[in-house]
């Protein structure tokens, strides 16, 4: 018997750590499924590691599909299992696989008819532009798999489980850590693909992570219980679990096209800035997945908390995950500062481009700090089914803010201008975020 965690009465504290540290290890997981991608194509040469962060924009966009849909469904699930609706609540994972499958099959066309295009806009020279073509052509198959995958982990979390949602990522985690190396380099029997082996091994990767997320959701003790007959469109639902997932998925298109011009900011300063963007992507990543991990473990406990009613439980949670996170951060900021050397040299030891990247992640993994509150409060108006409010914040923050800043603070600084950008709009945007939170936690006392 799978145990499953009651989100009602359980201790605020434990519940957290309960419900975080299976999300923690699963988005870090995630994170180091795009880390051993670098880190390989890396050795492999610059260009390539070029050409994977500006496909990354793109991999975000769709990605973005399976996090709203996740979060949607997710948020929406949580929210009828804590109001005792349990009919509607078991019918969301047969309408995610449905998505999921409808606009993946979009996805493979968009790129088959418009990929080229595409990657000119988002930043690729002529130099990079075939590596970039190899990657996105055929990773793009993985569409499908990897939207349910990401949908059915949030769901799995939504119903007390994130133990099943931390096994899916640790899976595919081993499968791309095993592939990558054999494809990319040819070791063995395995031919040498280079930046071709490491989008195949993403496809095999996500494909064994949708057979995961498969078996998980039609076990016995799920409170979905995955039928088939749930694939069946369903508009009330799908309506529903797009009021928070719709908002979700602009704010990750937001970011993609943030990136797109960051990327075309940086591409002014050689390809070598461009790889060193994706070597602080990373690893600045890899350590905020902790701060969304715990944010992810909120998320569930607030929506059921709002359906339950228990508004002061939903207050004490926000609060406990929130020092956590700050604890966190702090002591995350402090390590990259003293080793970004080392860091940065576990990717390359190439003169020209480590020159550029141990500065440039000293200055980014700063935002670590502003990105704790944020992503608590977000995960919050999120668990409240308030996507579209999270939408504006970011909005603001990426449009009206980020994009000016990278634009113009490199005419007075350089690229260590285009560099502090990032994390100057973050502490406009926490500004923002605080703003916001108060309001909505006043009303839960009013």
């Amino acid at each position: 018997m799978i145990q499953r965690l009651d989100l009602e009465k359980e201790a605020i504290f434990p519940l957290i750590l309960k419900m975080s540290w299976p999300s923690i290890i699963a988005m870090t997981a995630m994170s180091l499924y795009n880390f051993i991608d670098t880190f390989w194509l890396a050795r492999f040469s610059s260009q390539a590691l070029a050409a994977i962060t500006i496909c990354f924009p793109i991999q975000l966009i769709a990605a973005a599909i399976g996090v709203g849909t996740g979060i949607g469904a997710g948020s929406f699930s949580a929210r009828m299992l804590g109001s005792g609706k349990n009919i509607e609540a078991k019918q969301t994972a047969g309408q995610t696989f449905f998505l999921s499958f409808f606009f993946g099959f979009i996805c493979i066309l968009f790129v088959l008819f418009f990929g080229d295009s595409m990657l000119i806009v988002f930043g690729a020279s002529q130099e990079i532009l075939p590596l970039c073509h190899d990657y996105l052509y055929l990773a793009v198959y993985s569409s499908p798999f990897l939207f349910f995958s990401m949908s059915s982990c949030i769901m799995l979390r939504a119903e007390g489980r994130p133990l099943q949602s931390m096994y899916v990522v640790v899976i595919a985690l081993i499968s791309s850590a095993i592939l990558d190396p054999f494809l990319i380099f040819g070791i063995g029997p395995f031919p040498r693909m280079g930046i071709k082996g490491a989008a195949l091994a993403t496809i095999i990767a996500q494909f064994v992570m949708f057979i995961f997320s498969l078996i998980f959701l039609q076990l016995k003790s799920s409170k979905f219980e995955f039928k088939w007959e749930h694939i069946i469109p369903d508009i009330q639902i799908i309506k529903s679990i797009y009021s928070t997932g719709f908002p979700t998925m602009v704010i990750n298109f937001i970011i993609s096209i943030v990136l797109i011009i960051y990327n075309h900011v940086l591409a002014d300063f050689g390809f070598h800035a461009v790889a060193a963007f994706g070597i602080c992507f990373r690893v600045t990543g890899l350590a905020s997945m902790v701060l969304f991990g715990i944010g992810a473990g909120l998320m569930p406990i607030v929506g059921f908390s709002a359906g339950a009613r228990l508004f002061q439980r939903l207050k004490e949670s926000v609060f406990v995950a929130l020092k956590i996170s700050l604890v966190f951060s702090v002591a995350a900021v402090i390590i990259l500062e003293i080793f970004a050397p080392q860091i940065v040299e576990i990717f390359s030891t190439e003169h020209s481009l480590t020159a550029i990247a141990i500065p440039a992640l000293r200055i980014q993994v700063s935002g670590i700090i502003f990105a704790a509150p944020i992503l608590i409060f977000i995960n919050m108006f999120l668990g409240l089914g308030k996507g579209t409010l999270a939408m504006v914040i970011l909005f603001i923050r990426d449009i009206l803010f980020f994009i000016p800043l990278s634009i113009i603070m490199p005419f007075f600084w350089g690229i260590t201008g285009a560099w502090l950008a990032l994390p100057s709009a973050s502490l406009i945007e926490l500004s923002l975020v605080i703003y916001w939170a108060k309001k909505e936690l006043q009303r839960f006392k009013e």
